[in-house]
């Protein structure tokens, strides 16, 4: 009895990091019932260490449990590069955010357990999505993240603007579910299964058919549809730029980084993992999206006034950016050029989670209690303020608008270059000249820090954890603009794994 034990809890072993993350985000709700300081240091404190015993678990999980992909729980999970890998980017995510949003959420009265559990079981939320091999598991994770992020929006319970962006979100959100459902369902009914592996081998078979192939096709556009709303892409996109702007900065930071990571996993699992014998069919729904996302995200975005809805029309512009890679994996069925097309997507939207981080980290640094830095005039000046922070927020707009050396630019190279491969030179071609659009409201900031007179005086300050957490964010999207490789063979074994 006591061998089959230890067998079970080694063959469960590739669970480890979500068990760490739910077990210290519940030891982390308990104890701050008893914290009796607004600070909240010490729970602050256990948030940072439960993500770093989720890391070390994850590191583990990928180089000390044997083969490189496991299914567990009957084939509802699955442990393999890709999943470890971009959790290991959702840790580094909600670590940043935590670091980020502490002092503006203290500020406001707002930095208390709830906001710190909900986080922790956001990120669960995310993991269980990014390992998920059902629909089943797919859907409970997704549930997760959602609920969580509803709940974070709705978090300043005094603010008028933020209740009316979470009940939109929770309305639409809610929609959504039920369009993924329902193509979820038409799958089912026509493979006779949930696991998408089984999926994937029933799809292989029935696409041969006219019949059963336009009934799969029935359930994958409801499908895409539901992908489309949790990525934000048009025309599923109404509830980005209110929900930006209506949350306060801290959750907006949050609900723009890692749900990217969440969503994409999500993307690969059924339409690459499940569905690939009917990449035709879908890949020409995603060049939809994706030509209607980047051109009303950044034709858009020019007429904001509001940074949080500007960076919201830019995220819709970068996801529809990010699906040049997801539609250019199959060319007339054969997936030579997949394992290039989606590392070139898993790349582009890990480095798009790192600038969004310290876009919505530079506006929580210049916000302080009393004032919101969330408008156009609010960046007036800033380099005679504090030159290094200026400079810092240069770099991130040329890394968002794609300009050399930053990661933005390789970022944009690859997929432009799995576009161009796949012989999709049009999309190529529309997705360059709407990049020249959105470059516009992006080198706007840059000279309104350059070259405007400051609308206030004096120097800019923040918490020295801040300060060189910005500094490290914003030297990173150099470095990996200098040196890219590392991190695109990383996702390129990630995606080839699968």
């Amino acid at each position: 009895m006591a061998s089959a034990t230890a067998i079970t809890l080694i063959d469960h072993l590739p669970v480890l990091p979500e068990v760490v993350v739910l077990l210290g985000t519940s030891a982390l709700l308990i104890a701050d019932r008893f914290s009796k300081t607004e600070r909240r240091t010490a729970s602050y404190v256990g948030a940072q260490l439960v993500l770093l015993l989720a890391v070390l678990s994850t590191l583990f999980v990928q180089w000390g449990t044997g083969p490189s992909r496991l299914l567990l729980f009957n084939g509802l999970f699955v442990a393999d590069a890709m999943s470890n890998v971009l959790k290991l980017c959702a840790y580094i995510a909600v670590g940043a955010a935590l670091v980020y949003s502490r002092q503006y959420l203290l500020d406001r009265q707002l930095f208390k357990g709830e906001f710190l559990a909900l986080l922790l079981f956001a990120l669960l939320g995310m993991m269980i999505m990014m390992s998920a091999n059902s629909f089943l598991t797919i859907y409970l994770g997704l549930e997760l993240l959602s609920l969580c992020l509803y709940a974070m929006v709705a978090l300043n319970r005094d603010s008028a603007t933020s209740i009316e962006a979470a009940m939109k979100y929770f309305v639409l959100g809610a929609l959504a579910s039920g369009l993924l459902l329902y193509g979820m369902s038409m799958i089912y009914g026509a493979t006779g299964t949930l696991t998408i592996s089984e999926v994937a081998q029933k799809v292989r078979t029935l696409a041969a058919s006219d019949t059963e192939r336009q009934f799969l096709v029935f359930g994958v556009v409801f499908m895409v549809a539901g992908l489309a709303f949790k990525l934000g892409l048009v025309p599923f996109h109404m509830w980005i730029p209110d929900v930006y702007h209506g949350a306060p900065t801290a959750i907006t930071l949050v609900i723009g980084s890692a749900p990217k990571l969440a969503a994409f996993a999500m993307a690969i699992r059924l339409l690459v993992n499940g569905l690939l014998d009917v990449a035709a069919d879908w890949q020409q729904m995603l060049a939809v999206l994706a030509v209607l996302s980047m051109a009303l995200g950044n034709i858009s975005a020019i007429a904001q006034t509001n940074l949080k809805r500007m960076l919201a029309y830019s995220t819709i512009a970068h996801m529809g950016f990010m699906l040049l890679g997801l539609l250019s994996g199959v060319v007339g069925g054969n997936t030579l050029n997949a394992p290039d097309a989606y590392a070139a997507a898993m790349f582009y939207v890990v480095v798009y989670v790192l600038m969004s981080l310290g876009a919505f980290g530079m506006l929580l640094y210049l916000s302080r209690a009393g004032f919101e830095c969330e408008t156009l005039e609010d960046m007036k000046g800033l380099n005679r303020r504090n030159p290094w922070y200026a400079f810092l927020m240069l770099v991130l707009m040329f890394s968002l608008a794609g300009i050399p050396p930053t990661a933005g630019f390789y970022a944009k190279l690859a997929v432009l270059s799995a576009a161009v491969s796949a012989g999709q030179i049009g999309l190529a071609v529309t997705a360059v000249l709407l990049s020249l659009v959105g470059a516009f409201y992006y080198l706007r900031i840059v000279k309104l820090m350059y070259f405007d007179e400051p609308v206030e005086a004096g120097p800019v300050e923040g918490p020295r954890e801040m300060r060189t957490l910005l500094s490290a964010n914003g030297l990173a999207l150099l470095a990996l603009g200098i040196l890219p490789q590392p991190l695109m063979q990383i996702c390129f074994a990630a995606i080839r794994a699968l």
